[in-house]
């Protein structure tokens, strides 16, 4: 097994950090990195547990080998909200009751951030495909939909908010 040390930005945070040829990128982040809040799910890319933002898409990290991320900006559900307080999407999701065993939940928050950068009020139809690679055996669905279009709301309000104060 070939050691090698890779360079990535993760979470808003350049890292230098050693790893194998064949470790999983999943495995990195939570085992090296100590960032767990990546899930493994299935191992096989198709439950969305171990889902991330790399280089601004969302990818199964039990798919990609490490060394993949050299040079890649990262983001895991760890990244989302900051200073200690909650993302608008994090609220919705607890408001809403869509957190139920939680296991889905950091996925599908990294899929919704994707979905409201592309449209702060998208449909059902737009919700169900932005989230398909993600499954969930608690909820139903029907509140992390509700979650995503009042996370939009509640992202929609902030925007408004910041242009008011550069006006």
């Amino acid at each position: 097994m070939s050691k090698l040390m890779i360079e990535l930005t993760i979470n808003g945070k350049k890292r230098k950090v050693e790893t194998t040829t064949s470790t999983r990128l999943l495995d990195f982040i939570r085992d090296d990195l100590h960032l767990t809040g990546t899930k493994e799910g299935c191992g096989k890319g198709e439950c969305g547990a171990c889902t991330v933002i790399m280089n601004g898409e969302l990818v199964d990290s039990c798919l990609v080998l490490a060394p993949q991320a050299e040079g890649a900006v990262i983001t895991t559900i760890e990244g989302i909200g900051n200073d200690g307080h909650l993302d608008p999407i994090q609220e919705a999701f607890i408001e809403t009751g869509a957190v139920q065993c939680g296991f889905c939940i950091p996925g599908m928050i990294l899929a919704a951030k994707k979905i409201l950068e592309k449209n702060l009020h998208p449909g059902e139809k737009e919700i169900k495909q932005g989230i398909s690679g993600n499954i969930c055996r608690c909820t139903g669905y029907q509140k992390i939909f509700d979650a995503i279009k009042l996370a939009g709301e509640k992202l929609s309000v902030l925007d408004s908010r910041k242009v008011e104060k550069n006006e």
